[in-house]
């Protein structure tokens, strides 16, 4: 974006209100926070960029986007919009091993993030995308810094998992008027009933979203959705390892371990293992992509390459744990290593008679990965997809309306809530 506005704008009545606040705010006063809050389908995305824009800013530069996952930014970047995490902007990491005075490791090494001492100069803006996800503690040290921070969110969402966000329970303005151009999608009509706490009825909404009884699916239909659909999000972890061998099965694939070319979801946050050469994105908990070239070790061990699905191109030999994926339980704890010797065997760390006849050419974390045909709510949280399968199974949460709206609203293009 250049720091112009090239063409006439039309804004709705509450989009103007909130430009007009957020103007003010960021020319005049002296708050350092602007919370937005925004539904589904009322243009926040457009505003903001619009907002930015208009005050001169410059996306990427004087303008800072950023989100608190690599999924959560790569909407952003997808949309046009350079974006990073939150963790790449203000931390850096770094990795603390103790000496004795011999120089001999006495303590394992383990990684930790430092609040940067300072941000570019030329940083004057900082927006804040899927506020909901981001947790207290991080915010703390985001403000730290002093620059104006102008936080987005949906408050109809899903809360964070573990710690807690309160910025979208204190909005300055929230956008409520659906934009003219989502007023005819069903899909965001659908959201709409669920967050006013309507049930969705049986049919179909237009073409691109429909709500069926799951007795109603024959095999051959259900077949057809589960391989058509870009994501199928379910509630129960239960419910979620059914489905993935359900569709694995479909897909005539028998092996254990991943074959080339499936869809995994990352389980176990390594915030020492970069996704990109810049370092913006690390293979953290949730991140979902594609795995290849999968070759198998000893002790439960095996090595694979893969590519988050919004990277061009893919980290190689991680290291991950085969126990989920042949008995249905890890093998490995947090912060095992697996060493990779020479001849390219795979070995645990405490494989003491293959390091004795081997030399060590790697040491790495076991990863955690998981199939990600289907994942639950709260990992898909963050990302959208085109064409997406909902297994409605918001009765089992507190928070049903908000489980089902999530759902819902990650669908950017067809959407079919099988209940």
């Amino acid at each position: 974006m250049d720091g112009k506005l090239t063409r006439k704008v039309v804004l709705t009545g509450d989009q103007a209100e909130a430009a007009e606040l957020i103007e003010e705010w960021f020319l005049h006063l002296n708050t350092q926070i602007f919370v937005l809050c925004g539904y589904a389908g009322t243009g926040k995305t457009f505003l903001v960029d619009y907002i930015v824009r208009k005050l001169g800013l410059v996306a990427g530069e004087s303008a800072v986007f950023v989100a608190p996952t690599g999924k959560a930014a790569s909407v952003l970047i997808r949309g046009g919009t350079p974006a990073g995490t939150v963790h790449s902007l203000i931390y850096t990491r770094e990795e603390d091993i103790e000496v004795n005075e011999d120089g001999e490791v006495i303590s394992e090494r383990f990684l930790r993030f430092v609040r940067k001492e300072s941000l570019p100069k030329d940083i004057r803006l900082i927006v804040v995308d899927e506020t909901s996800m981001v947790s207290d503690d991080v915010l703390k040290d985001l403000l730290s810094f002093g620059i104006k921070c102008l936080f987005c969110g949906d408050p109809a969402q899903l809360p964070p998992v573990g710690g807690t966000n309160s910025l979208l329970s204190m909005p300055v303005f929230t956008l409520t008027q659906i934009v003219r151009q989502a007023e005819g999608d069903p899909i965001i009509r659908l959201a709409e009933q669920v967050r006013k706490g309507m049930e969705p009825s049986f049919g179909r909404y237009g073409d691109s979203a429909a709500v069926i009884p799951r007795s109603s699916l024959t095999s051959q239909q259900r077949a057809r959705l589960l391989l058509e659909a870009d994501q199928v999000i379910v509630g129960t972890n239960r419910l979620r390892s059914r489905l993935n061998s359900e569709i694995r099965s479909l897909r005539g694939i028998c092996s254990q371990l991943p074959a080339d070319g499936e869809k995994l979801v990352c389980t176990l946050n390594d915030w020492g293992k970069a996704l990109d050469e810049r370092g913006d994105f690390h293979l953290v908990n949730g991140i979902i992509g594609t795995a290849y070239n999968v070759r198998e070790g000893e002790d439960g061990l095996a090595l694979l390459d893969f590519q988050a699905d919004f990277l061009e191109k893919p980290v190689f030999d991680l290291p991950f744990d085969t126990g989920v994926f042949t008995e249905g339980t890890y093998y490995h704890q947090y912060g095992d290593k697996a060493c990779l010797l020479e001849g390219g065997r795979l070995v645990h760390e405490d494989n003491v008679e293959a390091l004795r006849r081997w030399k060590v050419r790697r040491e790495d974390t076991v990863c955690r990965f998981e199939f990600a045909y289907a994942v639950t709510c709260h990992k898909a949280q963050g990302s959208e997809y085109g064409k997406v399968v909902v297994f409605d199974e918001s009765r089992l949460f507190e928070n049903r309306a908000s489980w089902l709206y999530t759902a819902i609203t990650r669908a950017r293009d067809r959407l079919v809530i099988i209940r």
